[in-house]
């Protein structure tokens, strides 16, 4: 599946936002992270990140994913609000609510969904 060329609309922006809050509203319930903001983005190399001031950005092409990837982005980026890194402990996080993890994300690295 190939997406290129979606015009980023407040109507994405908007949809892609609830998809997120939903989803860490979800997630949340587990990890209890305190979350400061969450920002939609069109970001050209990043499908999402997380400041440490707690501020959690994501790409609003999520919306095109298969929904276990949105959560795995999802899920990666809440758990940097636990561990600010990709240490064995930040993927011990990741790993309470993805299991497997390792393969979500290889197949998110194969998505063809360009990011421009």
């Amino acid at each position: 599946m190939q997406i290129t060329g979606r015009r980023f609309t407040i109507k994405k922006r908007e949809q892609a936002r609830r998809l997120v809050e939903n989803r860490l509203s979800f997630f949340n319930k587990i990890y209890n992270f305190e979350i400061n903001r969450i920002a939609i983005k069109n970001t050209s190399t990043r499908w999402g990140s997380c400041s440490s001031k707690g501020n959690l950005n994501f790409n609003y092409k999520i919306l095109y994913i298969r929904p276990a990837l949105a959560d795995y982005l999802i899920v990666h980026e809440l758990c940097h609000l636990g561990e600010l890194n990709h240490s064995k402990r930040f993927w011990a996080l990741v790993s309470k609510t993805i299991p497997d993890y390792i393969e979500v994300n290889k197949e998110l690295r194969r998505t063809n969904i360009k990011l421009v």
